[in-house]
């Protein structure tokens, strides 16, 4: 069996500004239109969240001012090029890469539009070649980060001797709306933190030349799945005055009920069984859906620490989310070699995106 595509290198990176989730629930009183007693209800929902801290493009005190979409507009394409840029330039130096020697780009993003898209820019910005393929990513939501691998990987397989380099950049404080008091709005307005990823990733003769001390993951295998009849659980309406939470509280039952079936026909893909898997790579999309992913597929909460410390430390940062994850498993927690772990995660559709990862 040829070598799989490996991912040499990640990167992450967070805007300027943070506040702790106190320090939102102290700006958001000042701001709901709510009742005493509805607006402390919404209170608890923060205090539920698991999130403590989170980033964002621009200061609290800005946090529900009503701006129209081509303001918006403006703020998400300044700051998309900038976390872009920084990102893939670090992906590439940790790497030993140049820019032009990668041959895909892929970029995903959900909380804002660009046309050109942000690949576009980071080819003029970073100097890749002008014969760089490009594949930008606008739709999948919170499961772009894991589809974004999942097509460099099927690119890489067909390409052995190309690098692909993913760049997820997600601004959703931009589209908290301080007058939508419904609860997806509420919801969201919890859990989404603003970052950026990037991950560079070699063909499979490229990752072989690499010193075996140069660490790093290949995907083995990958997995798309779309929930029948769910599309109502889970994306954007776009109206006036920009982005408006679409979440339905069906979201991780849905998850639940079937992501245990969707990772045995992953493994089995390679003859593995279940207890070959000890690292997961989950999106940290809320508190539930990682509770009801651990009692799915009866994990310890050791081996979705760092899911949850992602949450905690950053919110939900929708496409990038799962490449922090994935950041934190290869910087930190420095899996075995001839580990296998799961990476998944979830967006509009309702679907899943899964990759099968061996260490190496």
């Amino acid at each position: 069996m040829k070598a799989a595509p490996i991912i040499v290198r990640t990167a992450t990176a967070v805007p300027a500004h943070t506040a702790t989730q106190d320090e939102v629930k102290d700006r958001l009183r000042a701001l709901l239109p709510l009742p005493p007693r509805k607006l402390e209800a919404v209170m608890e929902l923060f205090d539920h969240a698991a999130v403590e801290r989170r980033y964002s493009v621009e200061a609290l005190s800005t946090l529900g001012r009503p701006r129209g979409l081509s303001e918006v507009q403006r703020l998400y394409r300044e700051n998309a090029i900038a976390l872009g840029k920084k990102v893939a330039a670090e992906a590439l130096a940790g790497a030993g890469v140049e820019a032009r020697d990668v041959d895909l780009i892929v970029t995903t993003s959900c909380t804002g539009i660009m046309i050109p898209s942000l690949d576009a820019h980071l080819c003029n910005e970073l100097g890749f070649r002008s014969d760089v393929r490009r594949l930008p990513i606008t739709a999948l939501g919170c499961g772009g980060g894991a589809a974004a691998l999942a097509r460099a990987h099927d690119f890489l397989v067909g390409f052995p001797e190309a690098r692909a380099l993913v760049v997820a950049v997600e601004l959703p404080s931009l589209s908290i709306q301080r007058a939508d008091v419904s609860l997806a709005n509420l919801v969201s307005t919890a859990l989404f933190g603003d970052g950026a990823a990037a991950a560079l990733l070699e063909g499979g003769v490229r990752g072989e030349a690499r010193p075996a001390a140069s660490g790093g993951v290949r995907v083995l295998e990958t997995l798309a799945h779309i929930f029948p009849q769910s599309t109502y659980a889970l994306g954007f309406d776009l109206e006036d005055d920009g982005f408006h939470s679409v979440l339905s509280k069906d979201v991780p039952g849905l998850i639940k009920g079937e992501i245990a079936r969707l990772v045995r026909t992953l493994i089995d893909r390679r003859e593995l069984p279940r207890e070959k898997l000890s690292c997961f790579v989950l999106h940290p999309g809320g508190r539930k859906i990682l509770a009801y992913i651990e009692e799915a597929l009866g994990l310890r909460r050791e081996e979705t620490e760092p899911s949850w410390e992602i949450l905690r430390d950053f919110g939900n940062q929708s496409s990038a989310s799962v490449l922090f994850v994935l950041h934190d498993w290869l910087t930190k927690r420095r899996a075995a070699p001839g580990a296998y772990g799961l990476l998944a995660a979830f967006g509009p559709g309702l679907s899943t995106e899964m990759l099968l990862l061996g260490w190496t």
